[in-house]
Formats: C-alpha cells, structure tokens, sequence
C-alpha cells in the first residue's frame, strides 16, 4: 500500500476520534455503508447512530419558534451574530460560454479583488469578485473567495449561498467547507459548523481550521445531547397521547355495551350512528387515520393538514 495513503487514512481516523458525528455527514457516506455492509461494530459507531448530527434542528422550525423545552439550553452567545436579511447576491450565469479572454479578465479581477482586501476596502472586493463571477462562473474558487469577504463583512448567510455555489461546481472544495463552517459559527448553528470544518481537515488539513474545529466541537456535542434528552421527553408525551386516546375508544366500547344491553339492537345502531356519525365517516377514509397516525407521532406535523377541513373536525372529535 502507498505510505501517502496509509497516512491520509491516519488523518482520517484522528478526525473521526475528534469528532465521532462526522461519519453521520453526506460526504461520507461511502464510508458509512461500507461500515455497516461489514457489520461494523466498532467503538462509536452506534452513538453515532443514537446521536445523529442535525438532531439539534427542527425541520422547517426557525430558532425563535422552538418550544420552551427546545431552546432550554444555555449556551455561550459570545460571538454569534443576527442572520443577515439582504437580497441574494449576483451569481454567474452558468450557461454563458466562457472564452480565454473572460477567465483572464476574471483573473485581473480577482487580483484586484486582493487589492481591495489588502486596503479593507471590503465592498469593492465583493464587487470585484462579482464581476470575476460573472466573467468565469464555472470557477469555485472565486465563490470561495467572495465569500470569505461575506465572512469578514459578517454576512453569514451570504457566505453559505456562495459556499454551496462552490460545492456545487467542486464537490472537493476544502474552502467551501471551511468559509461555510465559519459562517455558521457566526449563526451558532454548531453542529453544522463542527460537520464543515471537519471535512475541510479531510480535504485539506490546516491548522487553523483545525483549531476552529476544536472549538466548536463541545458545543455541537452539547446541543445534539440537549436535543437527544428533548426527542426523548417529546416520545414520552406521544405515548401518553396515544394511551389517552385508547382510553377515551375504551370508554366509547363500555358505552356501546351499555347501550347493547338497555335497548333493542335497531334503536342502537340508530342512536350511534346519530352520534358518531362524523367519527365513522372519518375512519372509514383510510387518508384520516394515516393523518392522525402521522400527527399523533409528531404533533408538529399538523401543520401539513390544516386546509383538510374534514381531517381538522375529527381531531376536534377526538380532542
């Protein structure tokens, strides 16, 4: 085996020590099936399992929309900065021809672009990047470099647009990686952060994205327990929901019984039927009861039903 490989393999593992939840990531996912297609049951691997890496996240939740259970937590805010709110910056036109003249030009500007930095003129940078972008919009590398300047501007969410540009036309950018991980440190979207810049190590190892990684790591570990211990409590109250719900069909079947027994089977079925009919109709719509199912699981999925005028009246039956 080639030495340069078996040591590209140590740096790998001495990642994956460092932060265990990287093999949770999309990139290495190769490595994860591989893994498991093994039975892989190495020291780790099934707290990966138990903690995934974006546990922290509610699905389409905004931070300032979290229950109280969710956001709990105390974390330390220093540094973290609002999201800024500006229109999508300009991005280069992917299906534009680019000739020798446009990336040479593109490359003045990209030098300028320094130029720029080195003065701390930032906007004239970002405009000098833009139009290298629009000249050679096939070129990650000058997504990257504007967005480094987003960073410093502290625009984080400007930066992670220009970022997954990048990744787009260069799946291996290690700055993709690194400027996005960066940008969301600004957020304090730690999990997301402690992701990219281990995989910028993985890339191209530094130290100093290493040492941001370092950084961050304890506090990604502490939000996916945090988040893990929220998941857990949410479970539990699924479960007393649905043993509430079995209770009150319970008492519906005593109900019917008693009736059985006090008056013929005709005038039963009647008085039933006139009561229940909403709740039969409903359950008879197989759509219903899987909409129930889904919503009784995660109550935050009711948002996904509130045009179904029929499905909102049964949960009013049922609450």
């Amino acid at each position: 085996m080639d030495l340069k490989n078996v040591g590209d393999l140590q740096a790998l593992l001495n990642l994956y020590k460092q932060d265990p939840t990287l093999l949770r990531s999309k990139q290495m996912s190769f490595l994860r099936d591989s893994l498991e297609s093994m039975g892989d049951t190495i020291s780790g691997f099934q707290r990966i399992e138990a903690f995934p890496l974006k546990l922290g996240k509610v699905e389409g939740k905004p931070a300032d929309q979290l229950t109280s259970e969710e956001s709990d937590l105390e974390m330390d805010e220093d540094g973290i900065i609002k999201p800024d709110e500006d229109d999508p910056q300009e991005m280069g036109d992917e299906n534009v021809e680019v000739t020798l003249d446009m990336k040479s030009n593109a490359e003045q500007k990209n030098e300028e672009a320094y130029t720029a930095l080195d003065t701390g003129d930032l906007q004239n940078a970002i405009d000098l990047f833009t139009e290298a972008i629009k000249l050679n919009p096939l070129s990650s590398l000058l997504y990257t470099n504007r967005a480094s300047v987003f960073v410093k501007m502290q625009k984080p969410n400007a930066a992670i647009r220009d970022c997954n540009k990048a990744s787009e036309l260069n799946p291996d950018d290690a700055q993709a990686y690194k400027w996005r991980g960066k940008a969301h440190m600004l957020l304090g979207h730690w999990e997301e952060a402690a992701e990219e810049l281990a995989l910028a190590c993985i890339w191209d190892y530094d130290e100093d994205t290493n040492a941001l990684l370092k950084e961050v790591q304890p506090r990604a570990l502490k939000m996916i327990e945090h988040h893990t211990k929220y998941k857990r409590k949410r479970t539990l109250k699924n479960i007393q929901k649905i043993q509430e719900t079995l209770d009150w069909i319970k008492s519906i079947l005593e109900e019917q019984e008693k009736a059985q027994s006090e008056e013929n089977t005709w005038q039963w079925m009647t008085r039933i039927c006139q009561r229940y009919l909403d709740f039969f109709m409903a359950i008879m719509d197989p759509r219903i009861i899987l909409a129930w199912l889904d919503v009784t699981w995660n109550p935050d999925n009711i948002s996904k039903y509130r045009d179904n005028h029929k499905f909102m009246k049964f949960i009013g039956q049922v609450d």
